[in-house]
Order: C-alpha cells, then structure tokens, then sequence
C-alpha cells in the first residue's frame, strides 16, 4: 500500500502527511469533543424556546471570546516547546510549562470577574432585558470554570508538543459525557436533581472543565514517559525571560484570535439588534460551523507542532512543505464540509429547532440564508487558520496580529455593519461581510507564510 501511495504522491509529502495526521487525528478530537459541550448546551437551550437560545448562544458565545483569547496567550507555550523537543532540551521543556502555568494563573483571576460582570456591556450594546437576564444567568456560572478551561488547554498544547495526544482525546470525551448528562439532569430537573435551567447547562459545563482538568493534570504526573518531567515543581518561582518570552509571543497570539473570535461575537449582538429571530438564526449557523471549524482549528495547533520541530531542526524544507501539506488537507475537508452545508441545510437546521413549527418558520428562512454564505465561506477560513498556525510554529505573531486587524476589522466588520444596517441584506450582510475579512486574511496568511520560509537560511 505505502509504495503505491509513494508512486502516486511524492514520498516526502506523504509522509509529511502522516506525521501530520498523527498529531491532527487526535487533536480534532480534542476540539471536536470541546465543541460538543457548547453544541448540547445550545441544543437543550433550543428546547427551551428561541429565547434562551438566543440569550444562552450569546453568552456562550461572549465564554467563548475570552476563553479563545487567554488560550490564544498560553498557545506561545506550543512552538517554544515544540522547538525544545525537536532539539531534545528537557531543562527548557520543564521551565517553559512552568512557566506557562504561572500565566494561566495570572490571567484566570481578572478574566474571571470580567466574565462575571459582564452584564454591564450587555446592556450597554443594546441587548434585550431578557437576553441580558439569561445571558447574565450563564456567565455568572461560566465564570467559575474559566481557570480550568485554561489550564487544560494550556496542558492540552504540552502533551500534543511533546507527541502525546491520545489521552487528550480520551479525557475530552469523558468531559462531553459529564457535560451532556449534566445538562439534562441539571437543566431539566431530572434523576432527582434540582430544574436549574440555563444555570443548569453552565453548572454542568464548569464540572465538566474541572474534571478533565483534574484528569490532565493526574496524567502528566504519573504516565511513565512524563513523569520524568519536573512540569510542577518549581511552579512558583519567575523566570523573567522565558515568562517574558512567552507574553512576548503569546500577546500577539491571543490579540489575532481575539480579533477573529471578537469578529463573530460583535457579529452577533450587531445581530441582537436586528431582533430576536435574526439573532436566533445567527446562532442556528454560528453554531454549525463552530463544531465544523474545530477540524481546521486542530489542524493549526498541529501545524504549529510540525512547523516548530523543523525549526528545531532547522529544515527549511521540511517548514515549507509542513505548512502548505497542513493547509491542503485542511481545504480538502472544508470543500466537504461546504457540499454538506449547501445540500442540507434543512436537516441541519432541523438539530436545533421545530422546522415544523408555524412559529419558527421565519427562523427557518433566515437561517437557510446565512447557511449558504457561511458555507461558501468555510472553503477559505479552514486553510488560512491552518497556515497561521505554521506562522505561529515560526514564532511569527506580530505581523499576522496586526494583519489580522485589517482584514477582520478593518474589512471584514466594516463591510459587515455596512451591508447588514444601510442596505436590505440584514443578517446576511453582516455575514457577507465578515466572510470578505476571512478570505482577505488568507490571501495575506499565505502570503506572508511564504515570504518567511524563502527568506529563512537553508
């Protein structure tokens, strides 16, 4: 089979294939479990009437930002150690998690009342009382559970960098199962438990963190190949460079993904303007290609993996043909992600709401709409992901920061706002809009990834 395959793909790049594989598989089951705890919190919400759906995707959406951002931070502990791997540096290896896990710490607190104060700009960017209300019900939960969302994703990317991903997965699904069955008996009173509501799905979203937090973090320390690793024992003590390296790369990291994530967010409460059955279909589709984009958001963190051990390597080939091998199975699975989308939109809509329901009927059409231009959309927004993630496995987090401004906000929010309150588009120009900032970013993602590896020394 592997000499076929040889004869019809050039050896290299199946094997970098491969080895790319290897690391992705896991990972997006990673993601694809993460993002299951929000798709059945916004599925029981459904169930609950188009209300809390509106108000609870909000707010999930609002958990969402600040957790995206803060891991966008730790993430600069990736490449770092990825690159100490490939070289076989132990002592960095153990100072570099150290001191990530100082700055899990130090961003946890602030956010964390951030989160739960939160209903202050709720309000002040116009959101129904109701939505306000539930919304502000959610998060004063979610707040709770911040510290150990971060704190797995922060461990998550040191078990991936270090080839050891499959217990990831294992510990992600045990949490979709906590999660899903919290939320029902949480939420809807069952098994003898309290009816909690939407309080409920974020109580039992916060257990689930906690426990494959705890479950991580129990892993690292007794797993033969880790053990050996001195990851938590001097956790207290500063080490000003790398904790300054780390804030130097990661700012930059968590600043693009604030934008790209913000982006969608402020999208949304544009959304919650035009009403509440506008902002219920937003969440319909916001919520489909959230599960659908952690293929290409796992894909990235393995690109940044494979990218940083050439760097370690110092192979410039192997950099190169890691970041456009990673970018082209990524575009492979959105094209298929896009046929799904634009042939069932119906059934998809279906998962969430009554489509048979006369009062859900105008949801229904709106929803269809915005299925067809975030469908489109998804064929450009997994690869330019995918190659800033090699960007980042380069350690290069400013310049795609700063380019990652003028394509989502200066373009893509701009465009948006205009096409969605001055002309008749509505909802589907907001997304219209955005989805011309994603495809204009990975023109320059690509760009700037190639420019980088033709000028770096052989």
């Amino acid at each position: 089979m592997n000499s076929h395959k040889s004869r019809s793909i050039p050896l290299p790049i199946y094997r970098e294939a491969t080895e790319f594989l290897k690391l992705a598989i896991p990972l997006i089951g990673v993601q694809l479990s993460q993002a299951v705890i929000g798709f059945v919190d916004t599925l029981m919400m459904g169930r609950m009437g188009l209300e809390t759906l509106a108000a609870g995707g909000l707010a999930a959406l609002t958990f969402g930002v600040f957790v995206h951002a803060a891991t966008g931070i730790t993430m600069s502990v990736s490449p770092i150690l990825a690159t100490a791997y490939g070289a076989g540096d132990k002592l960095q290896i153990e100072r570099v998690v150290q001191q990530g896990c100082l700055l899990v710490i130090g961003l946890s607190i602030p956010i964390s009342l951030c989160i739960y104060n939160f209903d202050l700009v709720m309000r002040y960017l116009g959101q129904a009382e109701t939505t306000v209300v539930l919304g502000n019900t959610y998060l004063d939960v979610m707040a709770w559970g911040f510290f150990p969302a971060l704190g797995f994703a922060l461990l998550r990317s040191v078990v991936s960098a270090m080839s050891q991903t499959r217990i990831v997965v294992a510990i992600a699904i045990g949490g979709t199962i906590i999660n899903s069955v919290g939320d029902y008996a949480l939420g809807f009173g069952k098994f003898g438990c309290p009816r909690l509501g939407i309080a409920g799905f974020a109580l039992a979203s916060v257990l689930a963190m906690w426990a494959m937090f705890a479950t991580l973090i129990s892993y690292m320390l007794t797993q033969p190949e880790l053990k050996h690793y001195q990851f938590f024992r001097h956790i207290y003590r500063v080490d000003r460079q790398i904790l300054s390296k780390l804030i130097k790369i990661g700012l930059p990291i968590g600043g693009a993904t604030a934008l790209e994530i913000s982006l969608f967010a402020i999208v949304t409460y544009l959304m919650g303007a035009l009403g509440t059955e506008v902002l219920a279909a937003h969440q319909v589709v916001l919520q489909t290609i959230s599960i659908t984009f952690m293929v290409p958001l796992a894909m990235s963190y393995a690109a940044t993996i494979r990218v940083g051990q050439e760097v370690g390597q110092n192979n410039r080939i192997g950099i190169t043909r890691a970041g456009y091998v990673g970018a082209g199975i990524g575009l492979v699975f959105m094209i298929l992600v896009m046929i799904m989308m634009l042939v069932f939109p119906q059934q998809i809509i279906g998962i969430f709401i009554d489509i048979s329901d006369p009062r859900n009927t105008k949801v229904v059409t709106l929803a269809t709409g915005l299925m067809i231009i975030a469908a489109i959309s998804q064929i450009v927004d997994g690869p330019q992901k995918i190659i800033l993630g090699a960007l980042y496995g380069l350690q290069d987090t400013r310049i795609p920061m700063l380019l990652s401004l003028l394509a989502f906000w200066g373009v893509g929010l701009t465009s948006g706002y205009w096409l969605g309150f001055y002309t008749p588009l509505g909802g589907n120009g907001l997304w219209i809009g955005q989805s011309i900032g994603i495809a204009i970013s990975a023109v320059i993602f690509f760009w700037r990834f190639h420019h980088l590896v033709r000028a770096k020394p052989k």
